[in-house]
């Protein structure tokens, strides 16, 4: 197997590999022309993103900066925003659905690494190069979801369609669909119900103006 063929099957692979380090250059030079760019740029920046991502969908919206590993293996639905500060390692396939919000400083990570130290360390080749051995799980997000600020998620999580993920929150496991899930690990909270409709907060839209008599 190739390292490519062993990072995407979450298995040990060796990053630095003259394929998967080009590919993190490519992607590297894309996402810093992206940030490079004014909002009103708008053709420039689909260009850009089209070719950094696998997929992106349509009606998609991302706000720079912006901060990708490979591109490639991330796939985004159609019509999803993301604010400021957008970080996805995707040394495994990440699969974002359609209409998935991210507030700013959301974080994307796929990768992993040993937890002894003996096996997480640098190695030597014989010609003297150093090199380590890592590995990832891929990530998930069903349509619909919506990451408040500060929200970390890790490797080999999928998020269910409709739930909300609190600020600050580092998600380590999988959330079911249609939950409030908050917390440092993050946990469901409660479902996500008709009494959360914004119709029952009356204080969020203007008065009603009465007729002139």
């Amino acid at each position: 197997m190739t390292e490519q063929e062993k990072m995407l099957a979450g298995m040990l692979y060796d990053p630095s590999d003259p394929t998967l380090t080009a590919q993190r250059g490519r992607a590297h030079r894309l996402w810093k022309q992206f940030n490079d760019t004014f909002e009103d740029e708008e053709a420039r920046r689909t260009e850009l993103l089209t070719a950094l991502f696998g997929h992106i969908g349509e009606g998609t919206y991302i706000s720079s900066p912006l901060f990708v590993d490979y591109g490639i293996y991330t796939r985004f639905g159609d019509r999803c925003f993301s604010n400021f500060d957008l970080t996805i390692l995707d040394t495994c396939p990440v699969t974002i659905g359609n209409d998935v919000f991210f507030g700013p400083n959301v974080s994307l990570l796929t990768p992993l690494h040993p937890l002894l130290n003996e096996e997480r360390r640098m190695r030597t080749r014989e010609d003297g190069s150093l090199y380590d051995l890592e590995y990832g799980a891929p990530i998930t997000i069903e349509d619909g979801v919506w990451f408040a600020g500060d929200v970390k998620v890790c490797g080999g999580v999928t998020i269910g369609a409709g739930s909300v993920i609190g600020a600050g929150s580092v998600v380590t496991r999988d959330i079911p669909a249609g939950v409030l899930a908050a917390g440092v690990p993050c946990r469901p909270i409660r479902p996500i119900t008709e009494e959360d409709s914004v119709a029952h907060k009356p204080h969020l839209f203007p008065p009603k103006q009465e007729p002139d008599t």
